[in-house]
């Protein structure tokens, strides 16, 4: 029975581990980054003080330290630590795991499961989770990279508290890598600038930031120190944080619209330049600067929809890098032209108008009259032809006759240079004011 729980006793660290392994921390108060959940006040330490965990869902990005605290929580309560993959994991894997835990409960120790990229698992397989959560079998700490709202079983969902990771600020980084030096045992040769940037090439990621030093001490030769363009050339340049199906897609495509949409060019060309350096498909951005001119500018720029198909045309035709800036260009039109959404609220006003009042008939002096039988039931009599009246506009009313007169396209009155002025000057003070200028 004691090779049963093997696994739960600490080995023996193998030779030539990577930095970020070697730092990880011991205890949850050596975990950066994290202090609303760790911190004296975090909610994983109000936990651990009362004495009683529950399951949890960890969401956070990747190089967070979710595993770590995992770990950290089962050995601050004394639980058996187990831990899987989604990714390599199957319902035989996750039988063993269940029956082992059964087994030890019954020897008096609980078990924490940790369960890496818990999204991954089909429904079926995450509600397998249901029955060892309610008898206590297992406490269930599932990590993921995705929001869990989509991603995961509700009824799992109902059964888990989500705690959010955040991705590291330049302090946290900062802090990772003094603690490297001083592992090492030697300072990383880059002057501060470069120092600056391998921070920012972390990109929020703690295990990212460690590799990137291990990277940069392997390539130095004695007494050498890189500035911001030879860090670059040593260590290339981490791939942006972006998966095209999933959360941060949608984040930044989110980002953009609303950027575009609150009339601001310059946050609207950082977000469009971000999904191009991801490899976002660039049909799909087209797609969208289409919809933001007939969503969010519609009739109070009519040319705004020209000017978003041109720049799809244009890529069209020029391919990448040149057709890129056609879309920058349509970009910044887009975030400068008046604002109206009348059309996209009239449109969803009368859709949901036709729903409700079903199929009713015309009123028939606007119905056409091709037969006989049509002209006795008087369908087109009284019409009146408007290019006949007085600044042709008969005034005529066209709706249903038991719908009676509805109103569903309302467009703002307003003066749109003065408007779009009012917004520019705006952003340029809210620059001055960020940058220190309140001139």
């Amino acid at each position: 029975m004691a090779d049963l729980f093997k696994a739960d006793e600490p080995e023996k660290a193998p030779p030539g581990r990577p930095l970020a392994d070697r730092l990880r921390p011991a205890s949850l108060g050596e975990v950066v980054g994290q202090e609303h959940l760790t911190g004296e006040d975090g909610a994983l330490t109000r936990m651990i003080r009362s004495g009683s965990l529950g399951s949890m869902i960890f969401w956070g990005p990747p190089g967070t330290g979710k595993t770590t605290v995992a770990r950290l929580l089962a050995g601050e309560t004394g639980l058996a630590f187990e831990q899987i993959s989604a990714i390599f994991s199957g319902v035989a894997d996750l039988k063993k795991v269940f029956e082992t835990a059964r087994l030890r409960r019954t020897n008096g120790r609980q078990t924490l499961l940790f369960v890496d990229e818990i999204h991954r698992f089909n429904r079926a397989q995450q509600d397998s989770f249901l029955p060892v959560m309610e008898d206590g079998t297992v406490i269930l700490v599932g990590a993921t990279t995705e929001n869990p709202s989509f991603e995961l079983n509700a009824a799992l969902l109902s059964r888990a508290r989500v705690l959010v990771f955040q991705s590291l600020g330049e302090e946290s980084i900062a802090k990772l890598l003094l603690r490297a030096e001083e592992a090492e045992g030697k300072a990383l040769p880059l002057d501060d600038e470069a120092r600056a940037v391998l921070m920012r090439m972390a990109d929020g990621d703690g295990r990212a930031a460690l590799t990137l030093a291990e990277e940069v001490w392997r390539a130095a030769r004695p007494d050498e120190v890189f500035d911001a363009e030879g860090l670059q050339r040593i260590v290339q340049r981490r791939a942006p944080i972006y998966d095209k199906g999933q959360d941060g897609h949608y984040n930044l495509i989110s980002a953009l619209h609303k950027s575009v949409r609150g009339s601001d060019p310059d946050a609207a060309l950082y977000y469009l330049a971000r999904m191009f350096d991801a490899g976002e498909d660039p049909l799909y951005l087209g797609r969208r600067l289409v919809r933001m001119a007939v969503e969010d500018i519609g009739l109070a720029d009519p040319q705004a929809l020209v000017i978003a198909n041109a720049a799809k045309d244009a890529y069209d035709y020029l391919g990448s890098p040149e057709g890129e800036l056609a879309f920058a260009q349509a970009c910044v039109y887009l975030a400068t032209a008046p604002k109206s959404n009348a059309i996209y609220t009239a449109f969803k006003a009368a859709t949901r108008a036709a729903k409700e009042h079903g199929s009713l008939l015309p009123p028939k002096h606007i119905l056409n009259a091709p037969t006989k039988l049509m002209k006795s039931e008087d369908y087109g009599a009284g019409y009146r032809y408007d290019h006949d009246e007085p600044e042709a506009f008969s005034g005529q009313d066209y709706f249903p006759e038991k719908m009676g007169r509805q109103t569903f396209y309302d467009p703002p009155e307003r003066g749109f240079e003065r408007d779009i002025r009012k917004r520019l000057d705006y952003w340029a003070k809210l620059r001055r004011e960020k940058s220190g200028r309140g001139d």
